[in-house]
Parts: C-alpha cells; structure tokens; sequence
C-alpha cells in the first residue's frame, strides 16, 4: 500500500502532559505458548534474585545478634547465593526448549536438581575462597533444591496466566479484531468498485483476505513490528477506501526498528481505535499519524489522532487494554504502554526492547 501522507501539525515527541497507563478493564489476552521455563526476561530475573536475596537476609538472622554481625553474615552468604542464583537462572533460559518437552513431573524434578546443583556450585566458591569452612554440602544442596521449587511455583503461576482457555481467547479476538460491520462495509465497498475501478476492488479483497488470514492464523508469541506495519497499512488501505478525504494519514518509519517484537495483531487495533474514535464520529474526518523510532536498544511507537471538538477522552474500552495486557505479557518490565490525551489529540505510545 502506498499511504495517504498528509501535513500534520502533531509534535513528534509525545504529547505534553497526562500521560497515564490504558484503562485495566477487561482483557482478553492473545494465546502465547508459555511455559514455566521462560525465565529469559529482565523482569523475572530481578524478581528471582531479589527473592532469593530477601531468604538469604532472613536467614542470616538466625545466629547472629548484632546488625554488623547480620551485615557481615549476609555477606559471606549472598557471596555464594547470588552466583548460584545466576547460574540457575542461565540453565533454565538456555535449556528452556528441551525442559518444556519434558512431562510435568520431570520439569519439577528436573528444575529441582539444577536447583540443588546450582547450591553446591555456590557452596564451592566459598569454601575454594575459604570462606566457609568446613563446607556445608548438604544443606546448600537442599536450600538450592527449595528455594528452586519455590521459584518454579512461581513461574508456573506466571506461565498459567499467560495461557487462558485457548477457545474463549481465541472468540474473544475475532470479536474485537474482524467486526461484522467492518467486513459489510469493505465489501460494499469493493462492490462499488467492481466496474468503475477493478484494480482498486481487488486490491481492497486482497487486503482484506490478508486482515484474515492473520486473525485466523494459529497464535505464536511475537511477530516483527515491520509486519504489524504491514497488516496496519492494508487495514487503512480499506478503511481509506470507505471515508476518503475525511481520513489523513502519516507515517513517520524507521526502518531500524522493523525488527523488534510485538505480539500478533497489536498496532492494528491501535489503529482502528484512532479511526472509530477520530474518524467516525467526524464529519470533517480526522488526522493519523504513526511513527516508529529506534533510540538504542528502545523503540518506540506513537499512534496519534485528532479527536472531534467536544470528545472525551478515547480508548477506554477493551482494544487498549487488550494491548496492554499482551504487551507486557511478552516483554514484562522492559515495555512501556502509555496513552495521553490534550488539545483535542490522542496518543498512544509505546515503549519495547529491540
């Protein structure tokens, strides 16, 4: 598709005051193939840790009465914990795919044992620095072993959440994705072109049929942002047909940033929303505009609109938090997910790791 540019007059940096985060009403989250291995995020590895760090503080509690000596002891003990920590958190991200193939059963043993082996290597550096003596094999083996089935309790609760029922999900997203109202109008749209323009008719089928075929596609955890570009831009192709001048188009691409992840069918949404709320209610129509940008190892999304003179404030419904909710599901604390509202313009940004 070759989009409609048109002058805006929107500031490229993101909108000047109110940025909040999307309305948390209900979701319905994509069906992502989880699993209680997927420890490879920046957010479950500082969880993980702190959550080990936080034992070992209690634990050095016990048998020490001053807080120099607690100092001291938690020390000695976060010498061993930490590496141990790390080393285990190493072997479940690189060995994630084979763990996963595993029955139930044997990924907790299995998880377990890295757990117990992952203490010993940590009781080892102590006693090579002659830290701990004498060393004590057993109980590091063990309190390796519990504090492992403890973390893997919490990245099965973690992985649970991430895989609701794959049908009620599945329903959820034809609804909110392929409205029927959206498919009656782009084939009547096609229809009306049919004799005057038979290039443009089976150009608005063509992009239709490809906004199916993601939709209908089976789930997988993230596709390229230059994908999602992609698909957003034979949904506006469609959508340019139906209003005409009265939707304005810009994009603002950096093709640096084509390669970062997203989860399937995440912009398109985002801009379908600017056209319900920005372009149908209008009947001067309104202004859109999305831009990527790469900043290092962040990049960053902007889907911004023009609203009608009286509008509240849009997007309260469930496309944005649907967004949101999937967005974090895939990159955790490393995505950013925000939305502002000022002057008569909507932005929706978004922050993710390259």
């Amino acid at each position: 598709m070759k989009p409609n540019a048109a002058p805006l007059n929107f500031k490229d940096s993101t909108l000047q005051g109110g940025l909040m985060p999307a309305d948390a009403g209900s979701v319905s989250p994509l069906v992502p193939r989880a699993s209680m291995f997927d420890a490879c995020h920046v957010g479950v590895v500082l969880r993980v840790v702190l959550f080990v760090q936080i034992v070992v503080a209690v634990g050095a509690m016990f048998g020490t009465a001053e807080p120099l000596d607690w100092l001291l002891q938690f020390s000695l003990l976060t010498g061993g914990a930490l590496p141990a920590t790390l080393v285990w958190l190493i072997a479940i991200c690189a060995f994630k795919r084979g763990l996963s193939r595993l029955a139930a059963s044997l990924q907790w043993l299995v998880g377990t044992l890295l757990g117990a082996v992952a203490g010993l290597y940590g009781c080892g550096l102590l006693a090579l620095m002659g830290l701990l003596q004498p060393a004590q094999w057993w109980a590091s083996a063990a309190g390796g072993a519990l504090l492992s089935a403890l973390v893997l309790q919490g990245l099965f609760w973690r992985a649970k959440a991430r895989t609701p029922a794959a049908t009620a999900a599945r329903l959820a997203e034809l609804q909110s994705r392929i409205r029927p109202h959206f498919l009656f109008n782009t084939l009547n749209s096609a229809i009306a072109l049919v004799r005057a323009e038979p290039r443009k008719a089976e150009a608005v089928l063509e992009d239709l049929a490809e906004l199916f075929r993601s939709a209908l596609a089976d789930p997988a955890e993230s596709v390229t942002l230059g994908q999602e570009i992609a698909l957003a831009q034979r949904y506006l192709a469609i959508e340019q047909i139906r209003f005409g001048d009265r939707l304005r188009v810009q994009w603002r691409l950096d093709a640096s940033a084509d390669t970062a992840r997203l989860p399937p069918l995440l912009l398109q949404p985002l801009v379908e929303n600017a056209v319900r709320h920005g372009v149908e209610p209008s009947a001067s129509g309104a202004e859109l505009k999305i831009s990527t940008l790469r900043r290092g190892s962040t990049v960053v999304i902007k889907v911004t609109n023009s609203a009608p003179a009286g509008a509240g404030q849009p997007g309260h419904g469930l496309a944005l938090a649907n967004v949101r909710e999937r967005l974090f599901l895939l990159h955790d604390v490393q995505a950013q997910f925000k939305t502002a509202f000022k002057d008569g313009l909507f932005q929706v940004r978004l922050e993710i790791p390259l």
